[in-house]
């Protein structure tokens, strides 16, 4: 099997599986408990803040360990909400093709009296600092902007967005759960006030995930009960899970420009490979985007049968988010950059790692152009394209 679904998920690391397994065996206590054993879990635990604040350029404090991107987002925007709130600010702004963690969140923000305005995102996957800055009101209390897309990849202008947010006293987060461990993240070059990462995105275990949230900022917890994490996050620490993580980022980012490099190539000689298959389009800039992500749309056919048939052959593909496979629906993300429904249903997005051969691309880029030419033999769609009773839009 041919894994290209690495945006979904990684398969862990080596190394995060050794510190999973062995912290479970052997330092198994309460990180709240004063015995020998407790302690050690909770010297553990502040080891693994420490590592995940150094990779991000952060101070340990600034850390909150959750249980992935999700939570950190809503704790993140439900805290700036509230922090607004007490000073009669109540305007947020965002982007149409943030993940849903962010969009329903917003949404039930917005049912309780807040205002949102969700920027357009361009025909290049990209927001536009500029609008940024002129949508911001004097009752805005949160910009809230990806870091890059899950979809597809594209890679946003957060150090200008951020800076424009702090001249103007706004608070600013990101969601960067697909950047973290893949591309350069300085929360303070960058100018983030608060940002939602997820270990299971860098080969770490699913289920850990951490709020960088800058010193002075006071959290509405999400969890109520005990005072773990100085009492923003009740609930016994995932010890083994969370130093886990530390170790999958830490390895990660130690390895960061080596393996951007190499995974780019590969990249590239897809994108370069699926452009000659006849009206198809790359999604989003083609160079400001991940070095992992590529994101296509191939006019006349349906995605899903794209990915049970690659499937077929031995590749595990996506056509969008996980988290939305189930819905019939065409992507949020490709509608937002201008994709017409009949064209954003035939996507798809391939996520590679560092570790795939010239090979095993050219064979992605061979069955996928052998699967588009079968599936379009009996699209309806492509014929009345090809009759020319329907124009072709790619």
């Amino acid at each position: 099997m041919i894994y290209a679904d690495n945006a979904a998920t990684t398969r862990m690391s080596d190394a995060a599986l050794k510190t999973l397994i062995e912290l479970s065996k052997e330092t198994y206590g309460n990180a709240s408990s004063l015995y020998t054993l407790g302690q050690r879990a909770k010297e553990v635990l502040e080891k693994a803040r420490a590592d995940v604040a150094e990779a991000i350029h952060a101070q340990p404090r600034e850390i909150l360990f959750t249980s992935g991107g999700s939570e950190a987002d809503n704790q993140a925007i439900r805290s700036a909400a509230a922090l607004g709130k007490a000073k009669g600010k109540t305007h947020i702004v965002s982007s149409a093709f943030e993940h849903h963690a962010v969009l329903h969140t917003l949404a039930k923000l917005e049912k309780e009296g807040f205002t949102v305005t969700l920027l357009p995102v361009h025909g290049d996957g990209l927001v536009r600092p500029q609008e940024v800055e002129e949508a911001i009101r004097e009752d805005t209390c949160l910009v809230t902007i990806m870091y890059a897309n899950n979809e597809i990849g594209t890679i946003q202008p957060i150090r200008e967005i951020g800076a424009i947010c702090h001249a103007k006293g706004v608070l600013f987060h990101t969601d960067a759960v697909q950047a973290i461990g893949h591309i350069p993240v300085d929360v303070e070059l960058d100018n983030i006030d608060m940002l939602s990462a997820s270990a299971h995105k860098f080969h770490g275990p699913k289920g850990s995930g951490f709020l960088y949230a800058r010193k002075g900022i006071r959290l509405t917890n999400l969890i109520e009960g005990g005072a773990q994490e100085r009492g923003r996050r009740a609930g016994t620490e995932n010890v083994p899970g969370l130093a886990a993580m530390a170790t999958a980022l830490s390895e990660a980012e130690a390895a960061l420009e080596e393996r951007a490099v190499v995974t780019a190539a590969k990249r590239d000689r897809l994108i370069q490979g699926l452009s000659e298959i006849p009206h198809s389009a790359l999604n989003g800039d083609a160079k400001k985007r991940l070095p992992s992500n590529v994101n296509f749309c191939f006019e006349g056919i349906e995605g899903e049968s794209l990915l049970l048939l690659l499937d077929d052959r031995g590749i595990a593909a996506s056509s969008g988010s996980a988290c939305t496979s189930g819905s019939l629906d065409p992507s949020h993300v490709l509608l937002a950059i201008g994709r017409v429904h009949d064209v954003a249903h035939g996507s798809l997005r391939l996520s590679i790692s560092d570790d795939i051969t010239d090979e095993e691309v050219d064979y992605i880029v061979r069955n996928v152009r052998e699967v588009v030419e079968y599936l379009r033999g009996f699209s309806p769609i492509w014929r009345d394209l090809c009759a020319g009773k329907k124009e072709f839009i790619l």
